[in-house]
């Protein structure tokens, strides 16, 4: 009987997350160049935020080369860093009422970076998804995006998140 739970466990593993994001093995490219890679959800977790504002649990996901920056502390990240970041709104668990758990998808996004390609803005591409993997392409989101990390994080290299303890 063991067997059988540890196969319906492996099953369940390699089909959780497929729930979001999509299961397609392409990358979805969005109108600023920046695509997001179809292992993202393999990626390390570097952070979870609240952004009480919005009411969304944000989950920060790290490709091996951003990782090995931050644990480093490495500052610029080199180019080849991604991070990704999961936004879901804010629900109240089910389980446990003095919980908060992601409740449903919102978004989506991704930053790149590529000194070359994004030169005018630190070094970085971004992009955003919906929760089904499509890209948004409305180009008066993006110009929103490197004023606000410019004017908030200069100094970490235009990122937000910081390496969790």
């Amino acid at each position: 009987m063991g067997w059988i739970w540890t196969a319906v466990l492996l099953v369940s593993l390699v089909a959780a997350p497929a729930a979001v994001g999509g299961s397609d093995t392409t990358a979805s490219t969005a109108v600023t160049g920046v695509s997001l890679p179809p292992d993202y959800r393999t990626w390390t977790a570097v952070a979870p935020s609240l952004r009480t504002d919005k009411g969304h649990i944000r989950m920060m996901l790290a490709n091996p080369v951003m990782v090995e920056a931050y644990r480093s502390g490495t500052l610029p990240f080199p180019d080849g860093s991604k991070i990704v970041k999961l936004v879901y709104r804010a629900a109240a668990s089910p389980e446990w009422a003095e919980a908060t758990v992601p409740g449903e998808p919102v978004s989506i996004e991704i930053m790149e970076k590529d000194s070359k390609r994004f030169a005018d803005t630190g070094g970085w591409g971004f992009a955003r998804f919906r929760p089904d993997g499509t890209p948004v392409n409305d180009m008066k989101l993006y110009v929103t995006c490197f004023p606000c990390h410019q004017s908030n994080v200069q100094d970490h290299d235009f990122v937000f998140t910081r390496w969790a303890p």
